[in-house]
C-alpha cells in the first residue's frame, strides 16, 4: 500500500470544477467527484442525468467507473464529493457538504475492498468552508464486496 498525502484543498476545487459540468436539467442539483489515486493523480466525475431517471449516473460512479476503465481501482486512496442546488447560470451553490448516496456508497465499497483500504470520503459543501470526513466504514458499515466473493 502506498501512502500518498490528501490536499483535500485541492481536492475539493477539483470536484467543484467537475460539478460545473454536471448534466442535471431535471433535478437541477449538480455534484462533482474527485478521487485520488495512490501516484496523486486525481480523477474527476460529475453527475449525468437521464430523462428516464433510473440512468443517471451520479459523480462519485462516472470518477469510478473512469478509474476502472483505466486499470486502477486498487490504486485509489480518497474521494471527495461536493453538491448543490444549481443556480441560474449552472453552478452549483450551497454551503452545507453533500455526501454519497446509498449506491455511491456500495460503488465507493467496491474500489475500497479492491485497493484494501478503508477510504477516506471527505463530503464538502459547493460554497464555503464546510467539509466532514469520513471512513467508507463510517458510512457503510459491515458492506457487502469482493471480500465476501473472495476476489479481493
Amino acid at each position: 500500500m502506498t501512502d500518498v498525502t490528501i490536499d483535500e484543498t485541492a481536492l475539493i476545487a477539483a470536484a467543484r470544477t467537475a460539478a460545473r459540468n454536471a448534466h442535471a436539467p431535471y433535478s437541477k442539483f449538480a455534484v462533482g467527484a474527485a478521487v485520488l489515486l495512490t501516484d496523486g493523480s486525481v480523477v474527476t466525475g460529475a453527475n449525468f442525468e437521464n430523462a428516464s431517471y433510473g440512468l443517471t449516473l451520479c459523480a462519485e460512479t462516472v470518477a469510478l467507473g473512469t478509474v476502472s476503465a483505466s486499470g486502477r481501482l486498487r490504486d485509489v486512496a480518497a474521494i471527495v464529493v461536493i453538491g448543490g442546488a444549481m443556480d441560474a447560470a449552472g453552478r452549483p451553490t450551497g454551503t452545507g457538504p453533500v455526501s454519497p448516496c446509498g449506491r455511491c456508497r456500495q460503488v465507493i465499497n467496491e474500489a475500497a475492498q479492491m485497493s484494501r483500504r478503508d477510504l477516506p470520503v471527505v463530503c464538502a459543501a459547493a460554497e464555503g468552508d464546510a467539509v466532514r470526513r469520513y471512513r467508507l466504514s463510517d458510512l457503510l458499515p459491515d458492506a457487502f464486496g469482493p471480500a465476501d466473493l473472495g476476489i479481493a
